[in-house]
């Protein structure tokens, strides 16, 4: 007996953007790995690559991420 069941339909309301076929889906309709979501719109999972993109411009420009003068570290020093 499986312990954790693998559900193939998803919840009603519930969108996702698969990654592989670049397409948005209504539940999960392809594997965890190969999606963004859950959306509480599908209009806001059609946007889900802009909004990834958005945040990871923030995350890259974000001063507490690159805090490696405050160390007194060098880039080439760590590779």
């Amino acid at each position: 007996m499986a312990l954790f069941k693998k559900r193939t339909v998803g919840k009603p309301g519930e969108w996702y953007y698969c990654l592989e076929h670049q397409k948005v889906e209504e539940g999960p309709e392809c594997p965890a790995k190969d999606r963004f979501g859950p959306y509480a719109s599908r209009e806001e999972a059609e946007h889900a690559m802009a909004t990834a993109h958005e945040r990871n411009l923030k995350w890259e420009n974000d001063p507490r991420w690159h805090d490696v003068a405050a160390r007194g570290e060098d880039d080439d020093a760590r590779e």
